[in-house]
């Protein structure tokens, strides 16, 4: 890729960018006042959060049983209550040792 289709590149990215963290400033100007529209702004960046993050938790292992394990061990966890640290600590010793009952087994 040359250097001038980058720059083009680069500057339609930034621009689209600016626009999407523009807009609602525009449009918005006042007090939001609509209790479902303030719900829906708040839940917003979980929904987007989570939308990124769940699938990522199957595949990065390479393996889908690993991953199913690791993500039922932290969905139990969590649900239970138990601290982030605590949860991803337990959701990572649970995929090595899916990991390695695999390397065992082979």
């Amino acid at each position: 890729m040359n250097t001038k289709i980058f720059l083009i590149y680069l500057l339609l990215m930034a621009g689209v960018t600016y626009l999407i963290r523009t807009i609602p400033l525009i449009v918005f100007r006042e007090k939001i006042r609509n209790r479902f529209v303030q719900s829906v702004l708040y839940y917003m960046p979980y929904a987007v959060l989570g939308t990124m993050t769940f699938p990522a938790i199957f595949f990065s292992t390479g393996d889908l049983l690993s991953g199913c394990v690791g993500a039922g061990v932290g969905t139990v966890l969590a649900l239970r209550k138990k601290s982030l640290l605590f949860v991803a600590i337990a959701a990572c010793l649970a995929v090595a040792a899916v990991k390695g009952l695999e390397l065992l087994l082979r």
